[in-house]
């Protein structure tokens, strides 16, 4: 709603004071498309002169290089794409428990947290540990690079030396949070 009024506010001020470049140079843009005439002509074509067009068209197309003219520290390895990963995790992760839970009822599966706590408390302490560091690491990694992408927004941090030492704070933070969340909890 806002953004509407502050929208039409700049429509009427731009509307209210003529702008003096565009008025003087009204009558010569006038005068170059009264002269410039165009008249497009089109034909049937077929389908294989269609599809041999298309082809040529495709053939001079700019191609995107592949994934190996790039830096393996700024693509795979990189903190960006792990953000990406943890955070797909995270939500088929999320998805797939609540489907789960939600048939849960007619399937007779029982997810409650009762059963889960104690399902959890029988296994293994190690196969629990490592569960429990299984699950939270993607979290505090996603939202310790999160936090970082939050101050790109703000423009701050885009120094390649900068970028660097951020994502060993980012990797640090997020295996110590973990550590944190799996032996303090």
């Amino acid at each position: 709603m806002i953004a509407q009024r502050v929208g039409l506010r700049a429509l009427r001020q731009a509307a209210a004071k003529p702008n003096a470049l565009f008025s003087q140079n009204l009558p010569r843009f006038a005068l170059a498309t009264s002269l410039q005439t165009r008249t497009a002509s089109t034909q049937k074509l077929t389908e294989t002169d269609a599809q041999s067009l298309l082809a040529t068209q495709r053939q001079q197309r700019p191609v995107a290089p592949h994934l190996t003219a790039y830096d393996y520290r700024q693509t795979w390895f990189g903190a960006s794409i792990w953000t990406r990963i943890t955070g797909q995790s995270l939500s088929v992760s999320l998805y797939a428990f609540s489907l789960a839970y939600l048939v849960a009822p007619l399937t007779g599966w029982h997810l409650e947290s009762a059963t889960l706590a104690s399902a959890v408390a029988s296994l293994n302490p190690a196969v629990a540990t490592g569960l429990k560091a299984l699950l939270a690491w993607p979290f505090f990694f996603h939202f310790a690079n999160g936090s970082r992408h939050l101050a790109w927004d703000f423009a701050y941090g885009f120094k390649k030396t900068t970028i660097n030492q951020t994502s060993y704070v980012v990797l640090g933070t997020s295996i110590v949070a973990t550590l944190g969340a799996v032996f303090l909890l």
